[in-house]
C-alpha cells in the first residue's frame, strides 16, 4: 500500500528548514494534502573510552522544557562532509576531539512528518583539546558507563530518539 506524491510546493523556507505542502494520492484513489518539513542532515558523534564509558552532554531543551542526556549533534553545513561535521560538532560541544570516526547508524526520527536523517558516528577514544567552544549547548559533559544506558533510557533520562538508538546499539556492540 504505497502513497504517491503527485506534487509538492514550498510554503515557508529559511536556512534551517522548509515547510512544504504535498498532494498525495492514497492507494484507494483519494487525495490528501500533507504538510512536510524538509531538513538538513544532522551529524552526531561520541566516543567510547577503554573503561566502556560514553561521552555525553546533559542539557535542557526549551521546546519540550525537558532535561536529558544527549550526544553531540548539529546540522551538516552546505558542502560539508557528514563525518567532518560529526567530528566538528563533538569538538565544539564537548571540548574532546574524537579518534577516527566509524558509522554507527542512520535514523529517521519522524519520517511521517520530516525527511530528517540523523547520521551517528563513534570512535574508540578521544583527546581533550580544551573547554568546549559551544559550552552554552549543555550544562555538563561526562563520561557515562555504557552499562547504565538501558536503565537511563527506561527512566526517561535520554529523551532524544537519535541518542537512545545510538546508545543502545553501542551498548550491544561493546557489552553484548
Amino acid at each position: 500500500m504505497q502513497w504517491t506524491k503527485l506534487s509538492e510546493q514550498t510554503i515557508y523556507e529559511n536556512r534551517w528548514f522548509r515547510v512544504n505542502l504535498a498532494d498525495v494520492a492514497l492507494p484507494d484513489g483519494r487525495h490528501l494534502d500533507h504538510f512536510l518539513i524538509r531538513l538538513r542532515p544532522v551529524a552526531v558523534a561520541t566516543a567510547v573510552n577503554e573503561a566502556n564509558e560514553v561521552l555525553m552532554l546533559w542539557r535542557h531543551r526549551f521546546i519540550t522544557d525537558s532535561w536529558g542526556w544527549e550526544l553531540a549533534a548539529g546540522v551538516v553545513e552546505d558542502g560539508e562532509d557528514i563525518v567532518s561535521a560529526a567530528a566538528r560538532e563533538m569538538e565544539e560541544e564537548t571540548g574532546w576531539r574524537p579518534g577516527p570516526l566509524r558509522h554507527l547508524l542512520t535514523v529517521e526520527p519522524s519520517n511521517g512528518l520530516t525527511d530528517a536523517r540523523h547520521h551517528l558516528y563513534w570512535s574508540e577514544g578521544a583527546t581533550r583539546i580544551g573547554p568546549p567552544e559551544d559550552g552554552f549547548e549543555s550544562s555538563r559533559r561526562e563520561w557515562i558507563p555504557l552499562k547504565l544506558v538501558p536503565d537511563m533510557i527506561a527512566r526517561g533520562e535520554v529523551p532524544a530518539a537519535n541518542t537512545a538508538a545510538g546508545l543502545l546499539l553501542l551498548h550491544h556492540l561493546r557489552l553484548g
